[in-house]
């Protein structure tokens, strides 16, 4: 049986849409195999994500904060939030919509928007739409306007946690307006336990089943070409040791590249990715119905062998560089700008669906 408990993470959080006090809520989804989930509603964010590894010990493999003042801190870099309306890089914060030039936000050195501006969706206050046996769905409507967005975006989130150790996230959303919807969740995982670090995350085993990447400039925006990842240092398709391959990636700092999916033969949901980690024996089986998945390994979390103090996370943990991994589904970043990519605009009329599948087990 799965069961869904609600508590209160937090009071007198201003809500930076309506600037009212509002009770963030936090639901715990529970069941009989050891796993649970928590998220809360700021952010739609997923804040804890408990498994037990082959010997039945349950750790935390997910990164996050004890209280909504590390959620709301500078240095949070978008633990579990729902990212939206328009999740990665738009580059120039500018496109063409229908032939109109619409200029969003440049919340990166005024000079391109990453994950939807100064306020994206994982700073909103989502509402509970609905409180299940075994999950909970989120509602955020975003004003027309809001970070230079056209229409009024009504987007719900839904967590569903199953006995088989799945955690089912369904992202929907539709439009008044034609705007650019992609929507993702920024879960940071490390298997080996969330205060594992660079050394848990070196002992992973990862292999993503996609066909390419997207060239990037040296800002992590698209050029617009799909580079093969065959004979590349980002053809990940056997499952490999990750220590290994971000050695080899040197003088890269890592991996942040949208991979594009391979869907063959065609179907609903691919399998993405599946990581390992063979000491506690955790797996993760991420499966989706999106064309591309950011493969991100915390690159830009502080560097301590360079002086950077750590974030400080929940439970006394110090979250450094390397020391997660993420896997988002999403449709390719820069979409706005580049005809080959998969459409990221939504029509009024039409609905915006986003299905994401994380399957948790073990290896003995």
């Amino acid at each position: 049986m799965v069961n869904v408990t609600e508590d209160v993470f937090a009071n007198g959080a201003v809500n930076p849409f309506t600037k009212s006090k509002d009770t963030i809520k936090r639901f715990t989804l529970t069941n009989g195999a050891g796993m649970s989930v928590q998220l809360i509603t700021r952010g739609a964010t997923i804040t804890s994500i408990k498994t037990p590894d082959a010997s039945g010990q349950i750790d935390d493999v997910t990164l996050g904060f004890d209280d909504l003042a590390g959620y709301q801190s500078e240095k949070n870099p978008y633990f579990g939030a729902t990212i939206g309306r328009v999740c990665n890089r738009i580059a120039n914060g500018s496109f063409y919509l229908d032939g109109k030039l619409v200029e969003v936000s440049k919340n990166r050195d005024n000079k391109f928007q990453l994950h939807g501006g100064f306020v994206g969706f994982d700073k909103a206050h989502w509402e509970v739409v609905e409180v299940r046996g075994d999950g909970v769905t989120l509602s955020h409507t975003n004003p027309d306007g809001h970070e230079g967005y056209p229409g009024k975006v009504t987007a719900t989130a839904s967590f569903t946690l199953s006995e088989d150790n799945c955690l089912h996230v369904q992202m929907s959303a539709v439009a008044d307006k034609t705007t650019p919807v992609n929507l993702t969740n920024h879960s940071y995982f490390n298997l080996a336990g969330h205060k594992s670090g660079a050394n848990g995350l070196y002992e992973h085993t990862i292999e993503i089943n996609a066909y390419g990447i997207t060239e990037t400039d040296q800002s992590s925006i698209p050029t617009g070409r799909i580079t093969p990842v065959e004979g590349t240092g980002f053809d990940l398709r056997v499952s490999s040791n990750l220590g290994e391959r971000l050695k080899a990636l040197q003088p890269a700092r890592g991996y942040d590249d949208n991979f594009c999916v391979t869907f063959s033969p065609p179907q609903p949901l691919a399998k993405v990715a599946r990581a390992t980690h063979p000491p506690s024996g955790r797996w993760l089986e991420v499966v989706s119905n999106q064309p591309g998945v950011q493969f991100y390994t915390s690159n830009f979390m502080p560097d301590v062998e360079r002086g950077e103090s750590p974030i400080p996370g929940k439970d006394g943990a110090a979250y450094a560089k390397h020391g997660a991994f993420c896997l988002e589904t999403q449709k390719f970043p820069d979409s706005v700008n580049h005809s080959n990519f998969p459409s990221t605009i939504l029509r009024p009329g039409e609905s915006y669906q986003h299905e994401v599948i994380y399957k948790f087990g073990v290896s003995h």
